[in-house]
């Protein structure tokens, strides 16, 4: 799963639900919130560029995606190389 520049996540809700997708640093601190709102049933795709909230460039290393619709929550990792 290394990525370099960009790497997406895709999901499929089954019912419509509040969706947040958010990036963590290996220390835990969220870097960035990909998506925070009401989505509708159907599959989705969103694309991470590698950038914090201030759409500053983060340093490679070892990331996390957490993804929550409804009651289902995922923890995912994925390497940046540079």
């Amino acid at each position: 799963n290394p990525f370099n520049p960009t790497t997406k996540i895709i999901y499929d809700l089954p019912n419509d639900e509040w969706v947040s997708i958010a990036i963590y640093d290996i220390r835990g601190r969220k870097i960035r919130s990909l998506v925070n709102q009401n989505q509708n049933l159907g599959r989705y795709e969103i694309r991470w560029d590698g950038r914090n909230d201030f759409g500053k460039k983060v340093s490679a290393g070892l990331f996390f995606y957490s993804i929550q619709a409804g009651i289902f929550q995922s923890t995912k990792k994925m390497v940046l190389l540079k």
